[in-house]
């Protein structure tokens, strides 16, 4: 049967989440609906990594096997009307392997979590960035950024309930990035490695903010890593600002 990855950007908000749930629309079962419209098969559309309700992503990867050997923008074409007028667009689609498998077969993630720093409401911009009202310390939140970068146990940093095996990963990239607008500014927090526990952009972005406001020091993120204890983490960061940006393979 032929294999086809997706590479797929959408608007999180409308969504419980990326995985099917008993309740509630969510963008995995909208790719399976839009499948069943466009070949008449019920398949399971194979995620890279599930997003949480109101996350959004720009560069998400699935893969699904069809019956029938379509041309890839004809599959790309067919699931985008099928997907109308949800936030859900395929932006490639494409013949890979057998063997390649959406989640298993990808060797990075990155992340990129939108601050904007403004008086004003968000009116474009509502629920796809944390708007802040007080500027911050962009540079003390990237000194307490470089200590959570490598091998570490992110216990501090991990969901209650996160089912991985292990709180140890190896975070490849943690930077932040300042850019200008016409009112205001913006702040982007970039985070890459092969995984991510649950909630951990989050965790951490809500901790650097803390050290951006002044309320913590570089140091102070340092101590929270090590205390492996998630009492010891900032405020999580809310979802609107999260976005899986890319997955590699």
């Amino acid at each position: 049967m032929p294999r086809y990855k997706l590479t797929i950007e959408y608007d999180g908000t409308p969504f419980v989440g990326w995985q099917i749930q008993a309740a509630g629309v969510t963008v995995q079962g909208a790719l399976t609906d839009a499948v069943a419209r466009f070949t008449g098969e019920h398949v399971h559309v194979q995620g890279a990594g599930r997003t949480d309700a109101g996350v959004h992503a720009t560069g998400q990867v699935a893969h699904i096997e069809l019956s029938k050997d379509w041309r890839p923008d004809t599959v790309r074409d067919a699931l985008n009307a099928h997907l109308r007028p949800r936030p859900i667009a395929v932006l490639a689609a494409e013949k890979v392997a057998d063997d390649f498998h959406a989640r298993f077969s990808a060797t990075g993630r990155r992340y990129v979590y939108r601050i904007l720093i403004r008086r004003a409401d968000l009116a474009l911009e509502r629920d796809r960035a944390w708007r802040v009202l007080r500027p911050l310390d962009a540079g003390a939140m990237a000194k307490g950024a470089a200590h959570l970068v490598g091998r570490h146990d992110f216990t501090t940093f991990r969901a209650i309930g996160c089912q991985a095996a292990s709180p140890v990963k190896t975070l490849d990239r943690l930077e932040v990035e300042t850019v200008a607008q016409d009112f205001g500014s913006e702040i982007r927090v970039h985070a890459a490695a092969r995984s991510f526990l649950h909630h951990q952009v989050r965790s951490m972005v809500g901790t650097l903010l803390k050290v951006g406001e002044g309320a913590w020091t570089p140091d102070d993120v340092s101590a929270a890593l090590e205390a492996r204890d998630r009492t010891r983490c900032g405020p999580m960061a809310p979802s609107a600002g999260l976005y899986l940006a890319e997955v590699r393979y």
